[in-house]
């Protein structure tokens, strides 16, 4: 049995909730602040602000939902997962490119495949999993 997440070497002490809600809300305004507000900022900010932004939310779902794995484990799991979703953009079914014009279609999965899109995956997710560790052993 899988017990990795529940105790054993990779068990730890979770995030209070108002610590990760705020964590969740502040990146995701931010993502959308980059990628829509009338910023003027360079296209290169854009493109890959977003992205940063796209994957350090998901290391905040996945250790919101994982609480008490360790911050190496959930930014593994949340790197694989945003690297899978980047190769997921280069399938293609009518449904999924119908849903990937959509604005949650975009915002969720994006469009088009970019492997400078996973490098920025990664240092986003480690960025979040060294200021998670900072934030478990003071807060």
């Amino acid at each position: 049995m899988w017990t990795v997440g529940l105790r054993g070497p990779l068990a730890q002490k979770p995030r209070s909730i108002r610590v990760t809600t705020a964590l969740l809300l502040v990146t995701i305004a931010g993502g959308l602040i980059i990628r829509f507000g009338p910023l003027g900022l360079p296209r290169f900010v854009v493109k890959y602000g977003g992205s940063v932004l796209w994957a350090l939310m998901i290391y905040w779902i996945v250790s919101a939902l994982l609480p008490r794995w360790r911050v190496v484990a959930v930014a593994l799991l949340a790197g694989s997962l945003a690297t899978s979703v980047e190769f997921l953009k280069l399938y293609h079914a009518a449904w999924l490119d119908s849903f990937r014009i959509t604005l949650p279609g975009v915002l969720l999965l994006g469009r088009l495949f970019s492997a400078w899109d996973i490098l920025a995956y990664w240092l986003a997710v480690t960025g979040g999993a060294v200021l998670d560790r900072y934030i478990r052993r003071c807060f």
